[in-house]
């Protein structure tokens, strides 16, 4: 571990950059039609840094033609998320999955009523889990195989301030908690970079793309932007000269170069998306991988203060039944969290489903004795349902998938049954597969608006638009975000009973 103040003593101070500034270089950028980004979200905590942008849990072209619509009327600011949830899948099935949604994307935009011209993002997790370089190598194909554009450049941000997570000098970090404040830890050495399906060994991120790309992109080949690039205005405290650098950087970007970003804070993200603006002005045709606010900065969207809980109930009355917490992951934080919360929330029910049941006979009646335990809690306050602590999983990364699924679906199948018997007055789902799930299956939602962090920064709240969970708050809280106390304080916000 090292202090960050020593590593953030070698580069100049951060230029100031209001969203603003970037929303009116979009603005005034010359583009024949309006440009949206099409975020293919692996999980739907992506979603946590934004606020009033639509979300899609399934890709149709009529589900694209409802987002599209949306922003057009509301003026959210011209992006839609699309939760693809292909961290659960394996790579075949998240190749196909991501083909899709382009493909469908494209028709959408290329219909007579909207003529938009899309930017595609791959949004993945800040600890570097997922499936790369598959998706940004299926989304550029798919793209050029459809339009005929080639990419030039694949641009990598994991960095999540709001969370911990930032990049310097190429690599990778974790903010340090507790007693190890102030201090930087190589995401190699963290626990998710153990995770079964989608471990790695390297920090630096030019040498993480040539481990994951088996040798594809040599770690040489790699365009870095450091933060004397993201930051070359410092002296001047001009935006306009780091644009200028970071667009210089990218120019010779061709056939899918991976470009990786430096980010410490919020300035250096709008930095970023000036530069990257003025490359694609330049000409230069991008994909993006990326952590959660990175799609915030680009599109010049102002921090949202975290929802209060009445803001949370805006336009609806909240039943008086018990609110439902569903958690799913195992993450030593979210383990954590757990721990406080029931400690905290006496009132509260727990339920817990037995992971070893789960995968042996028996399992059918198991659940639905489950379901009769949650519902009839419900009644009468709120009802914690988690899966045991001991993560089961096997030597081969396929086999821990399926474990992972059969979990998840167990999960999903408790909240759907209870939400068609009794109707909770609000939702959390913890952990990324869970929360993806639980949205798109337990409560069936197909359409849906985000509208805000419920802590800052951290934790998405959807307001679903269709489907039976109509109304009811839906809290997509990540597995790896948040100290002991978040799981703890979104409760508390929402609960009748806490």
């Amino acid at each position: 571990m090292t202090l960050e103040a020593d590593i953030l003593a070698a580069y100049p101070a951060e230029v100031t950059i209001a969203a603003s500034q970037v929303a009116a270089a979009l603005a005034s950028s010359g583009e024949q039609a309006p440009r949206v980004l099409v975020v293919l979200d692996d999980d739907p905590t992506g979603t946590q840094s934004v606020a009033n942008l639509p979300v899609l849990t399934r890709w149709e072209v009529e589900d694209f033609a409802w987002a599209f619509e949306h922003i057009a009327e509301s003026n959210c600011g011209p992006a839609v998320y699309v939760l693809t949830n292909t961290r659960s899948l394996d790579p075949a099935e998240a190749a196909t999955r991501n083909e899709e949604v382009v493909r469908n994307a494209l028709a959408a935009a290329s219909g007579k009523s909207a003529n938009l011209r899309l930017g595609f993002v791959s949004r993945s997790d800040s600890t570097l889990r997922g499936h790369f370089p598959l998706e940004p190598d299926v989304i550029a194909a798919t793209v050029e195989a459809t339009t005929g554009e080639t990419t030039d450049g694949v641009v990598l941000v994991p960095a999540f301030p709001d969370a911990g997570r930032v990049t310097i000098g190429g690599v990778h970090y974790m903010r340090g908690t507790g007693n190890d404040a102030g201090h930087l830890i190589p995401v190699a050495e963290t626990e998710f970079a153990k995770d079964a399906t989608f471990g790695f060994t390297n920090s630096g991120m030019a040498q993480y793309v040539e481990e994951k790309s088996q040798g594809r992109f040599p770690a040489a080949s790699v365009i870095v932007l450091d933060l004397n690039v993201i930051r070359a205005g410092a002296s001047t405290g001009d935006p306009a000269i780091s644009a200028k650098a970071i667009a210089d950087a990218i120019e010779p970007a061709t056939g899918s170069t991976p470009i990786v970003a430096d980010i410490v804070t919020e300035n250096d993200l709008r930095a970023l998306s000036l530069g990257l603006q003025e490359a694609e002005r330049r000409g230069k045709k991008l994909l993006y991988r990326i952590g959660p606010p990175f799609v915030r900065a680009r599109i010049g969207q102002e921090i949202r203060e975290q929802l209060s809980g009445t803001e949370a109930y805006a336009g609806n009355t909240p039943s008086d039944a018990g609110g439902l917490i569903v958690v799913g992951s195992h993450v030593g934080v979210t383990t954590r969290q757990l721990k406080v919360l029931t400690e905290q929330h006496s009132a509260a029910h727990i339920v817990e489903i037995d992971v070893e049941k789960l995968l042996g006979e028996g399992a059918e009646d198991y659940l639905a004795s489950t379901v009769d335990t949650v519902v009839a809690a419900l009644h009468t306050g709120d009802v914690i349902v988690h899966t045991s602590r001991l993560l089961i999983k096997a030597d081969d990364p396929a086999e821990s998938l399926r474990i992972a699924r059969t979990v998840s679906a167990a999960i999903v199948n408790v909240v759907n049954r209870t939400l068609k018997t009794f109707l909770p007055r609000f939702v959390i789902a913890k952990g990324g597969i869970t929360s993806s799930d639980v949205a798109a299956h337990g409560l069936e939602i197909r359409h849906a608006i985000v509208r805000g962090p419920m802590l800052p920064g951290i934790v998405s709240l959807w307001e679903p638009v269709d489907g039976p969970a109509k109304g009811i708050p839906y809290i997509v809280f990540a597995g790896n975000v948040g100290d002991d106390e978040s799981l703890a304080q979104v409760t508390k916000k929402l609960s009748s009973t806490f």
